[in-house]
């Protein structure tokens, strides 16, 4: 049964990721990986992000739950264990699903709540902290990537206008965030700029990572 969260955590670090089913993850890899190669990086990336999300979660301040595409429950739960969180990601684009997650978190009680994927190896728990921190006296907290999309996004409260009409996956998606966020007047705090891993060209960046 997936663990259930303590009433008395206000803020919530989502993890979006995906079960790395070989052909429906990481596709974009499978050219130059194969299926399996492609599945396994998912894998990797995935496990190596939420080793940091256990640094963070160690203090006792912050929920970790881990919100998933493909498989089910049991899956995840044979991979990542049973001592985590799980929720299925809602229907719709990435948007939609981002605002869903927000939106139920912020039911239950969060008063902070930052999602992020799992392609940015450099993404590290200070930089997770730091967001957290930000959002006292921000609305929006954004790590942008160096593709033009970002790599975290943090909220003290839901905008679904914020995941409207966004052309997710291009090198548009920060700036589109960005104008909608000045048009519902937003406080915006901004994190260090990082690479994503995303296509075939971005490989070096996660085997830079792994090697060390």
């Amino acid at each position: 049964m997936t663990a259930k969260p303590d009433p008395k955590i206000a803020q919530k670090l989502i993890i979006f990721t995906r079960y790395p089913e070989p052909g429906k993850t990481k596709t974009r890899m499978i050219p130059i990986l194969g299926e399996e190669g492609a599945a396994q990086l998912q894998r990797q990336m995935t496990e190596f992000t939420l080793k940091i999300a256990k640094k963070i979660e160690a203090d006792g301040s912050t929920l970790v739950a881990i919100y998933f595409a493909g498989g089910n429950e049991t899956l995840m739960q044979q991979w990542l264990g049973k001592d985590l969180i799980y929720q299925k990601q809602s229907e719709g684009d990435l948007g939609q699903r981002m605002h869903s997650a927000y939106s139920a978190s912020f039911l239950e009680g969060m008063k902070k709540v930052v999602i992020i994927g799992t392609d940015c190896p450099d993404l590290d728990e200070n930089i997770i902290n730091q967001a957290f921190q930000n959002l006292s006296p921000q609305n929006l907290v954004l790590g942008p990537a160096a593709d033009g999309g970002y790599y975290l996004i943090g909220l003290s409260r839901p905008y679904a206008a914020l995941f409207e009409g966004i052309n997710w996956g291009s090198s548009e998606v920060l700036a589109q965030t960005e104008a909608i966020a000045r048009q519902l007047d937003l406080r915006v705090s901004y994190l260090p700029v990082l690479e994503d891993v995303d296509r075939p060209e971005d490989l070096w960046i996660w085997q830079n990572k792994s090697y060390q």
